[in-house]
């Protein structure tokens, strides 16, 4: 029996669907197509988590396809969709490496990072997904190979690269795979052993369970992420303060809310780490009133939402770019939903941000837009609003 025939075999006798299956390790579902019917040949991480997955004691591992040969051969479309980097890092992977690992490839990692992250801002998730997962995949397998101190410079890379891809689907509403990757990204940060990469993975984790709605959680992560505070960079600090906030602000608990954003505030100017992830709060003008005016909005308090965004986003960039439209989405739903709302304002602000759904596929986005019509419940019947839900056809 072949790998493929025994991967269907299994998914058959465990009741689990092929694009239920890729949701979960999480694959693309037409890569997933392809190993099934033995036009692929798996990476050894996928057949691990397969056979996981599966219950499959081993025999998927037992049937993984040894490589014909020392070629990969690479589809146009591969490269269209993954990019040069990405395509390069998922055959290395499925190649493996032998020899020692040159520490300059950590600084490889390093420096693409930031690209990365520029281009999510464009991009959206879906069309970076390809590229960081083949990208965090070779990161897993150097890993295994590296000796100290390298292996801890991958680490933290690894980290770094799974909490991207944790953002990535979380941003695409794919909570499950997000939730896979920033587990992924705190079992690497507790190898690592700095607690910086462990307070970052642990506010991380606070980010999700807000997706998620649990409060709890997001309380419980937050503070486990400032238990040793005093040891933590000012970065850290502020990623962890803001997802207090959060939590506390979906409790109901306004005051503590508040005091998590004033403390995240002050500690702003002090951000002079070297570290090259989760840059947005230095580069975000007005990073904690912007998510102090989402936590308003979440909470229901619509007016002081709308004046917190009015300041907010009077230095935001007007390009509508991802995190702008996000945060021009979230000013029109408190523009509409508060004492005197201001039809106009969000029927302009909704038609550039939804311009920039389309642009980026952001589900975040897209899941805030959808949201306008029943905060302008009041006023739908007007021109406004019946130009406001046009709008919002167009992109559901």
């Amino acid at each position: 029996m072949t790998f493929g025939e025994k991967l269907r075999q299994l998914m058959n006798e465990r009741h689990i669907s092929q694009r239920k299956l890729a949701a979960l390790v999480p694959c693309d579902n037409g890569h997933l197509s392809k190993i099934a019917n033995g036009h692929k040949r798996p990476s050894p991480a996928l057949v691990d988590r397969l056979d996981e997955l599966l219950d499959a004691g081993g025999e998927l591992r037992a049937l993984r396809p040894e490589k014909r040969n020392d070629t990969i051969v690479i589809r146009r479309r591969q490269v269209l969709e993954m990019g040069i980097a990405g395509v390069a890092a998922g055959a290395l992977a499925r190649i493996g490496h032998s020899g020692p690992v040159d520490p300059e490839l950590v600084e490889y990692f390093r420096q693409q990072l930031p690209g990365h992250y520029r281009a999510d801002m464009w991009l959206g998730p879906h069309m970076l997904i390809p590229t960081v997962t083949a990208q965090t995949d070779l990161i897993r397998h150097l890993i295994h190979a590296a000796d100290t101190p390298v292996r801890h410079g991958l680490l933290e890379m690894g980290v770094a690269y799974s909490e991207l891809l944790g953002w990535l689907y979380q941003d695409a509403a794919a909570l499950e795979q997000s939730g896979y990757w920033r587990t992924a990204a705190l079992e690497m940060a507790h190898r690592s052993g700095n607690p910086q990469l462990v307070s970052y993975a642990l506010a991380n984790k606070a980010m999700h369970a807000i997706d998620e709605g649990d409060p709890g959680a997001v309380i419980d992560y937050a503070s486990a992420a400032l238990a040793d505070e005093s040891r933590l960079c000012a970065k850290v600090r502020v990623l962890a303060l803001v997802h207090l906030g959060h939590g506390h602000a979906m409790t109901g608990d306004r005051p503590s809310a508040d005091r998590a954003f004033d403390r995240a505030e002050a500690l702003i100017s002090r951000i002079d780490d070297v570290y090259p992830w989760a840059n947005a709060c230095r580069r975000t003008p007005h990073y904690t009133d912007a998510q102090r005016a989402t936590a308003y909005g979440r909470a229901g308090d619509h007016d002081n939402a709308a004046t917190t965004w009015d300041r907010v986003l009077g230095d935001q960039p007007t390009d509508y770019r991802r995190d702008s439209g996000v945060f021009r989405a979230r000013q029109a739903n408190s523009l509409a939903a508060a004492s005197s709302p201001d039809p106009e304002r969000v029927v302009a602000i909704a038609q550039a941000a939804a311009t920039a759904c389309g642009k980026t596929g952001s589900a975040r986005l897209r899941a805030e837009l959808i949201a306008l019509p029943a905060h302008a419940a009041r006023w739908n019947h007007s021109a406004q609003g019946r130009e406001l839900v046009e709008i919002i056809g167009a992109i559901t």
